[in-house]
């Protein structure tokens, strides 16, 4: 029987990980298999079974992505010191403001903490601190930075990782899964003390504080414009007008069937056939099910829906097409990639913004794009270009390069290891 990591164990670090030679398999939870707690009596003895526990919280969540549709969470992991491990069902298990509750005060443990936030939020559960071993992993310039390679680099453990893209929406759910659901939060309270001597020693433990404050308080991502043009492999074979009318119609159409069947889009009909029926633009309904990709029995079950969306789509007037280049939402820029020819100033802002966020990066060996967000580069390099292009100078002096990555929503460690490099590298524009 595994047991949990003690503080007999040395561990590894990013310089010194656990040679392969020492790691050992890790592949049933030290305390056994806790049962699923799948009713509101259930909720309540872990409640106060948490409410007994002391330290920080593991925490975990299993989605059905790819299944089902959205990103609702089908299985919460926990874990407390005096508590063991706990999985919970959220689908039956009912209100649960009570762990709500006893979960708000103690620091949370993820890993990937933002692929798992959102979900928690929808059912009411939100932490007040936060330590996220991933990102922990990535500012102290891990190479790996996946749960397993983090584990095994530390602890010299190796986690199953057999069911990450299962369908967790599945019931009852198979024992080998819930064995990998229990040990996803096994080892993170381990991971997070030793993951957090090292940024301590390595003087990365206020970063590490600021950005999983960062990512704790960050407000959803707000809604794409015309998500429909993002469909795979439209961007290049869908040229005109009308094929984008009958790529909007199809995606919408597909995108209300899946939410009425709970089912993920591209289950319902392959991203494809979407492409293909856009492309192909078919007259008739024979012909539409004539083309190959919709051929499946999957396809042909919704035909009537498919025709009408494309029906539709042909019947518009010139006036109500899409245009052919998606208009740019509020505080979105032009691709960079076209900077060149109508923007000179700011593209050779970004290229220098790049270069000097990279040498920085490497320097304090963290990833460029958690030293400076590629969005914020841009918006930087874009509003120094501009400037300089409509006044001849823009003001780039540390301080101004500050107060800008500040608008921008760099954290303070980040402004502090950007700005003064950032304003001698872009002197050229002054």
């Amino acid at each position: 029987m595994p047991t949990t990591p003690g503080p007999g164990r040395v561990p590894g670090t990013t310089d010194h990980p656990v040679p392969a030679e020492m790691v050992r398999d890790y592949r049933r939870p030290a305390d056994g298999l806790p049962p699923v707690t799948d009713s509101p009596d259930g909720v309540r003895g872990v409640v106060a079974s948490l409410q007994a526990g002391s330290g920080p919280v593991a925490v975990d969540a299993e989605r059905a992505s790819g299944f089902r549709y959205g990103q609702d969470a089908y299985l919460i992991q926990l874990r407390r010191h005096g508590t063991g491990t706990v999985l919970i069902d959220p689908v039956t298990a009912g209100d649960l403001t009570g762990l709500a509750d006893v979960l708000d005060g103690p620091e949370w443990v993820l890993h990937a903490a933002d692929q798992d936030l959102p979900c928690l939020a929808e059912l009411g559960l939100r932490p007040r601190l936060l330590f996220d071993t991933e990102l922990a992993a990535r500012l102290l310039g891990r190479a790996h930075v996946g749960l397993g390679a983090v584990a095994e680099e530390t602890l010299g453990l190796r986690l199953a990782k057999d069911h990450a893209a299962a369908d967790w929406s599945t019931r009852p759910l198979p024992e080998s899964w819930l064995v990998y659901a229990a040990l996803d939060v096994e080892l993170l309270v381990p991971l997070r003390e030793a993951l957090g001597h090292e940024l301590s020693a390595a003087g990365k433990d206020e970063w590490a504080a600021q950005e999983f404050e960062y990512v704790r308080t960050r407000p959803p991502r707000p809604s794409k414009t015309d998500p429909w043009r993002k469909t795979p492999r439209a961007g290049h074979a869908v040229r005109s007008r009308r094929s984008l009318a009958v790529l909007r119609e199809m995606w919408t159409t597909r995108e209300r069937l899946a939410v009425d069947l709970d089912r993920s889009p591209s289950k319902i009909l392959p991203h494809h056939a979407l492409v293909a029926a856009a492309v192909a633009r078919p007259s008739s309904r024979r012909k539409l099910a004539s083309l190959k990709e919709f051929s499946s029995r999957q396809a042909r079950q919704h035909m009537d829906l498919w025709w009408a969306a494309l029906e539709r789509a042909l019947a518009l007037p010139e006036e109500e097409l899409p245009p052919l280049h998606a208009p740019l939402p509020d505080g979105e820029l032009p691709r960079p990639r076209s900077w060149a020819r109508h923007h000179a100033q700011a593209a050779a802002a970004l290229e220098v913004v790049r270069l000097t966020v990279r040498e920085r990066a490497e320097a304090i060996r963290v990833p460029q794009e958690l030293l400076l967000a590629p969005d914020t580069q841009r918006h930087l390099a874009w509003e120094i270009g501009e400037e300089h292009s409509a006044q001849g100078s823009a003001d780039v002096r540390t301080e101004a390069v500050a107060a800008r990555l500040v608008r921008l929503e760099a954290r303070p460690w980040q402004v502090e290891q950007a700005a003064p490099r950032l304003s001698a590298a872009l002197a050229a524009f002054a």
